[in-house]
């Protein structure tokens, strides 16, 4: 006859009495007739057998989960993930974080037969360059939702999306495509022109299927901005933007504070690459952005709908607690 301490029901209901109800082990005993000694060993066994998983907790990652809870709710994310800020960190070992809870965050968001969307930037550079917690691989297909070819200097090409898809398939031990088309066109009526060419149509059938895009958010920082240092616009065209209200950009489509693209139509109908109205239609949409200067960018991502997934780290996310609170989303 098998015994009673073996009977894998009973042992869970021994340990969910004990650590999460907090009863004691005879009232316990008490309550379902077994002896203490009985009791001591179910919960014995829960653990053993992993019904039980005991984490320890700093107080920082207990205040980083409440962050991540009010981002959560305030603007109605799917997962938010919020990264350390340390007074000791340099600004590599900022991004290195950034980069490694980034990739904790795809293990969880990456399958077998997957199609996931990539853009560019030195954000998503970082990433790729980040530690995984995992070797396995991941047979996804990288696909670059961006055109990739490098328009600016040479010291640039790390950044742009087919080199940044082929290092996320070498991260991951998978496929990726690519997309050989400039970024940006001169001319709305040349590019729609060229996306009607066969090899381009099949990068567009690509992204009907993709089901997780990773993607930086810019901001027009007129200093060091990406797009300027990739020579997708100048200086005075970056200038007459933030004169328009821009406070960001995704997929190197340009944003103001409520999300809204229609001032910048005549700019972002240029960009190869996949427009920010289909990109609201896909199932996870990861935005990675830190620091205080991001807020207003990522908040007017968040008012537009085009991200539902955020990676950032703890300066900015209480920011955008206070941005949430003050307008009610």
């Amino acid at each position: 006859m098998r015994k009673v301490v073996d009977d894998p029901r009973l042992i869970y209901k021994c340990c969910k009495l004990y650590f999460e109800e907090g009863l004691s082990q005879q009232e316990i005993a008490d309550r379902l007739m077994l002896s203490r000694v009985s009791v001591c060993r179910m919960i014995k066994a829960g653990r053993e057998q992993g019904m039980v998983v005991v984490q320890v907790l700093s107080p920082n990652r207990l205040e980083y989960s409440r962050l991540e809870q009010k981002l959560e709710q305030l603007y109605g994310l799917k997962e938010a993930v919020v990264a350390e800020n340390s007074p000791l960190n340099t600004h590599f070992d900022q991004m290195t974080l950034i980069g490694t809870e980034t990739n904790k965050l795809l293990e969880s968001y990456l399958h077998d037969g997957d199609v996931v969307g990539v853009s560019m930037g030195m954000t998503l550079h970082n990433v790729c360059c980040s530690p995984r917690p995992s070797t396995d691989s991941i047979h996804c297909t990288f696909v670059p939702i961006l055109g990739g070819i490098n328009a600016g200097r040479s010291s640039t090409a790390n950044i742009h999306a087919n080199r940044i898809a082929l290092e996320f398939a070498r991260l991951y031990g998978t496929e990726y495509v690519e997309f050989f088309a400039p970024a940006i066109f001169s001319d709305r009526n040349i590019m729609q022109g060229f996306m009607k060419e066969k090899p381009m149509q099949r990068i567009l059938q690509y992204y009907k299927e993709i089901k997780t895009v990773i993607m930086g958010i810019g901001i027009p920082d007129r200093g060091g901005s990406t797009m300027v240092k990739a020579g997708y616009i100048t200086e005075q065209e970056l200038n007459h933007m933030v004169q328009q209200g821009v406070v960001g950009d995704l997929l190197l489509q340009f944003y103001n504070r409520d999300g809204r693209v229609e001032p910048y139509q005549s700019f972002n109908e240029r960009v190869a690459g996949m427009p920010l109205s289909q990109l609201r239609q896909v199932e996870n949409k990861i935005g990675i952005g830190s620091g205080l200067a991001k807020a207003d960018a990522i908040y007017g991502a968040l008012q537009g709908g085009y991200i539902n997934i955020l990676v950032t780290d703890e300066e900015c996310a209480m920011r955008l607690i206070e941005m949430g609170e003050e307008k009610p989303v």
